[in-house]
């Protein structure tokens, strides 16, 4: 017996989720996984200096009680509206099997109850998830300038499903970067009869949010995480804020405990000392706009950017071979393989120093092409 012929053959042909490279080459800038440049709060390392104790060998909080009362008081709600989970990606996950039927009965509206519908290119999780639930695929393609089409255009596309069980939408958008109006969201998830999620990863990079959708509207969760505007990767930690109903659903799945006590512990401490964050999301727009500017001086055509990095056409070479010249020098950007902008490198907003080396390279890639 083959040990393959146990496993479900949907997973033997599952495209798994590749994550970005995260390699250990000493003197590299990495600019591909959009990771914060700059270190956690002094105060939130000092929390977790503290908790290395005796409570190591205790199970943590089940619920992450102390974080969702701290969360709660943020976001101005009740601790029943929020979920904590390892990473938002877990709550994603709980979220496909919570509501989504996998794919069987062959009815319009159970194809409706089995469809996981997300925009392209967006988030490539999100097809990943669906097929490990045995759920039905429906990307629908962004505009060219990677807007969100009008309701009007989805009805007339006649490819969008208005009856979907989960609609997955990332805004700001990765790996675009474009932002989108509460008002044109609000929109699109009063139209949807399932579950939105409005993922905002990127959000605090921006200056405005949707989360007023997720206590006004009881089909929307809003899905946050720790990792990127408050530099704790390291540690997984993400939450869904939503109605107390779709929430619970999602907490009677989620694993008893899903959030490492020394993540819980951080992502506390980070919100006693906000202003430090906030700071920092000041520099990374400031070296945005600083390098976006100096791009374009240098041929790039660079997106419109609400998020930690950006999306650039680079001039003289294919994208493929910027990536190439760039790592060469030291630089890791990121490349898709995706038609819609398969043409483009995306660039993670470093401190000001990684990016004056980033135009300082490629600079200097433009300079030689030229003496050949």
């Amino acid at each position: 017996m083959k040990p393959s012929s146990l496993v479900r053959p949907s997973v033997l042909k599952l495209h798994a989720y590749v994550p970005g490279e995260q390699p250990k080459i000493k003197g590299l800038i990495k600019l591909n996984t959009n990771e914060n440049p700059y270190p956690p709060s002094p105060k939130v390392l000092k929390a977790l200096r503290d908790a290395v104790d005796g409570r190591l060998r205790l199970y943590p909080s089940p619920t992450a009680q102390r974080l969702r009362e701290a969360l709660a008081k943020l976001h101005r709600c009740e601790p029943a509206n929020l979920i904590v989970g390892n990473g938002s990606d877990e709550l994603l996950a709980l979220a496909t099997r919570a509501f989504v039927e996998p794919e069987g009965k062959s009815s319009r509206s159970a194809k409706a109850r089995a469809r996981v519908q997300y925009f392209t290119p967006s988030y490539s999780l999100y097809p990943v998830l669906a097929d490990i639930h045995g759920a039905i695929r429906n990307p629908v393609s962004l505009l060219p300038d990677f807007a969100i089409p009008s309701l009007d255009e989805l009805q007339h596309g006649r490819q969008w499903d208005f009856q979907a069980a989960l609609t997955l939408v990332t805004t700001p958008n990765a790996p675009s970067g474009r932002g989108y109006s509460t008002r044109q969201l609000k929109e699109l998830c009063t139209a949807q009869t399932g579950v939105v999620i409005l993922d905002e990863a990127y959000v605090d990079f921006g200056e405005a949010n949707a989360l007023e959708l997720a206590l006004q509207l009881p089909n929307v969760l809003i899905a946050r995480t720790f990792s990127k505007a408050y530099s704790l990767c390291f540690q997984r930690v993400g939450y869904f804020v939503g109605h107390p109903e779709l929430i619970a659903a999602l907490d009677k799945i989620r694993d008893s405990y899903n959030v490492n006590g020394l993540g819980q512990i951080a992502a506390v401490a980070t919100l006693r000392d906000l202003p430090y964050y906030r700071k920092n999301l000041t520099r990374v727009k400031r070296t945005r706009a600083w390098l976006a500017k100096e791009l374009a001086a240098l041929g790039f055509d660079t997106l419109p950017s609400v998020t930690n990095f950006i999306l650039t056409r680079p001039p003289v070479f294919p994208a493929t071979e910027w990536l190439r010249r760039l790592r060469e020098r030291k630089l890791l950007v990121r490349w898709f393989n995706y038609p819609e902008i398969r043409d483009r490198i995306r660039v993670t907003i470093g401190t000001q120093v990684e990016a004056r080396a980033l135009v300082t390279a490629a600079r200097c890639v433009i300079s030689a092409s030229r003496k050949k």
